[in-house]
């Protein structure tokens, strides 16, 4: 080609996309800021200026209007697991006590007997300041153990189901640095305090590797939308098998470094 002229398009193009009008930051000390960039099939393949339009007639074009562009963002201390479960628990941030149990009863239809529910965000404050109890939860989830953390991540409430199956009964001690809230007589009224809520989540039961997969793929775009695209997870054994069988199929895009914890080898 000469003259200013450009041939056909090439058919490779088709998967090519040119941003333009932005301002790009690329933290390159020979160009730490650019105007257009180049993308094919999902992959940065030039960053400039002015020349790349000139260069790429053919490429579909978007004008950014004037619009930042950053790389990627590395989380470089998150823990995949919890995050992406505490995505699917019941929202319970704002309501009245009979809305948290109202909501608590619409979940129930989407969970199988005997399996967990859980839940975040309540604030007894909003109501006046009276602890809310086991027997509140009782009567509209017999069959499934609940775990509703509070607002501040320094208490819990839970139902019988779930007392149970932690072994919390009355005879149960504090654990150190926490507290079991109990009546008159001594029976655990339903509300953990501090490290008491480990009593409880242990007693919870660990999401299968298929199950924390499916989780992560839709976590994945959640995190691009915040543009992150790599992440250094400090979760276990769980976390880590769920991402092997992720990547086994192609279907992690993006960059994960796990931090070999002792346990994600033991046997």
């Amino acid at each position: 080609m000469s003259d200013g002229q450009v041939g056909a398009p090439h058919p490779c193009m088709d998967n090519m996309k040119l941003l333009h009008n932005a301002r790009i930051y690329t933290l390159e000390s020979a160009r730490p800021v650019a105007s257009a960039l180049v993308i094919d099939s999902g992959r940065l393949v030039a960053v400039g200026g002015e020349e790349l339009l000139a260069g790429h007639a053919y490429v579909e074009r978007q004008d950014m209007g004037g619009r930042v562009i950053l790389p990627g963002l590395t989380d470089a201390h998150i823990h995949l697991q919890e995050y992406a479960l505490s995505l699917q628990a019941l929202d319970c941030e704002g309501q009245s006590r009979p809305e948290i149990l109202h909501r608590v009863a619409g979940r129930l239809g989407e969970t199988r007997p005997g399996e967990w529910l859980r839940g975040h965000g309540w604030d007894q404050n909003t109501w006046g300041g009276e602890w809310p109890s086991a027997s509140d939860l009782n009567s509209i989830a017999p069959h499934n153990p609940v775990y509703l953390t509070a607002k501040s991540l320094h208490a819990a409430w839970v139902n019988s189901a779930a007392l149970q199956l932690a072994g919390i009964t009355a005879s149960t001690p504090d654990p150190a640095n926490g507290r079991i809230q109990r009546d008159d007589h001594g029976a655990p009224t339903g509300i953990l305090f501090e490290h008491a809520l480990k009593l409880v989540e242990t007693a919870i039961t660990e999401p299968g590797s298929e199950t924390l997969a499916k989780t992560f793929r839709q976590l994945i775009p959640k995190l691009w939308c915040t543009g992150v695209t790599g992440v250094h997870d400090f979760d276990g054994r769980a976390c880590f098998m769920a991402l092997q069988l992720l990547h086994a199929r192609g279907l992690v895009p993006l960059r994960v470094l796990t931090s070999i914890l002792e346990e994600i080898f033991s046997i």
